[in-house]
């Protein structure tokens, strides 16, 4: 393919591009699942990626998609992008059935996968350009766009310099300009920062609620890191392929209610026995290398009660904290482990 980057053919573009086909009014649900299913024969029987998912994502929204490794995240993105075929039950996206509209959800999605498929030793600009023909835009208005999206990416002044010269950050927001050539109703965003320091982490994000705001786009991010998930409008939380929570960050973490409290003491083992005598019934008490854990209403209150009970028994306390819940913590109480664990039998 021969590349074109002077402007001999721009005036006889038509602007936006003639040949695009025209889409009907977006619906107000940008994604909808109803009993979706992916499932794989095998060895010892059908492995159940995606099993039985519900989800309803509005349009304009950035929805996150929590889960560890294996959990089944990826396998739906390919579905909902008519990449992979559902065993059973039905999705729409962007108004289109990935089962009978398959070419129409491609048209109107974007996709940031985790590995980069950019060509490191072509330019920004030659990069953005290849990957607008191959979506059927015409030379002058491929040309037109490439030159709009590296605007928006903030790489107009590295438009011809070599893909490998770029930071991580640049490269990663090259990969999202990428995505947007073709103005995606919705944009699937695969682990968008991994890899990526904290802040060209913060960079990526403040470039994507940017282009949220700017294009009214619908953000699904797949991820299994916490920090990322809170921060967006709401979060659906995967394990072996089976939605367990969904909701707000806050409602989430509202729904499990009680403060984490850890104490540090000097002597953890005869500690142990007076807090478990204090706390109400039913209040589970641990001790892990963090010292005495706890889960408790209005955790802050309790310290300095279970301070004083603990020193009059002649045992100091080094370090008394409550926290709020976390996402981790209602993982945790949806799955009955750390989303950091390795899954019982080592994952899929």
């Amino acid at each position: 393919m021969r590349l074109h980057t002077g402007d001999e053919e721009l005036a006889h573009e038509p602007t936006p591009d003639a040949h695009a086909t025209p889409r009907p009014p977006e619906p107000e649900q940008a994604i909808t699942t109803r009993g979706l299913v992916k499932s794989y024969p095998g060895p010892q029987g059908t492995t159940m990626a995606v099993n039985g998912l519900d989800l309803d994502v509005r349009r304009g929204e950035t929805f996150a998609f929590l889960g560890p490794n294996g959990a089944g995240k990826s396998t739906t993105i390919a579905m909902l992008c008519a990449l992979a075929r559902p065993t059973s039950g039905h999705a729409t996206v962007a108004g289109a059935d990935v089962r009978t509209q398959p070419h129409q959800v491609r048209q109107r999605v974007g996709m940031l996968f985790q590995q980069s498929a950019l060509d490191p030793d072509l330019t920004p600009e030659q990069n953005l350009y290849i990957h607008a023909r191959l979506y059927g835009l015409r030379r002058g208005y491929a040309r037109q766009r490439t030159a709009e999206v590296l605007e928006v990416a903030g790489l107009t002044d590295r438009r011809r310099s070599p893909v490998r010269t770029l930071s991580g950050g640049m490269r990663r927001r090259l990969e999202i300009a990428r995505q947007l050539l073709h103005a995606p109703s919705v944009l699937f965003l695969d682990e968008p920062t991994t890899g990526l320091d904290p802040h060209a982490r913060a960079q990526i994000w403040d470039h994507l609620y940017a282009l949220r705001e700017r294009r009214g786009s619908t953000l699904f991010v797949t991820t299994h890191q916490l920090e990322e998930a809170a921060n967006c409008d709401r979060v659906a939380i995967i394990d072996h392929g089976r939605l367990v929570a969904q909701g707000t960050p806050s409602a989430l973490k509202a729904a499990i209610g009680d403060d984490r409290v850890v104490l540090r003491t000097s002597q953890d083992d005869s500690a142990y026995a007076i807090v478990r005598r204090i706390v109400p019934p039913g209040h589970t008490v641990t001790t892990d290398p963090d010292g005495i854990c706890l889960r408790l209403p209005d955790g802050s209150s309790w310290i300095p009660r279970l301070c004083a009970a603990l020193e009059s028994h002649g045992i100091a306390v080094r370090a008394a904290s409550a926290t709020p819940p976390t996402l981790d913590d209602v993982f945790f109480h949806h799955t009955g482990r750390s989303i950091h664990s390795e899954p019982p039998g080592g994952g899929r």
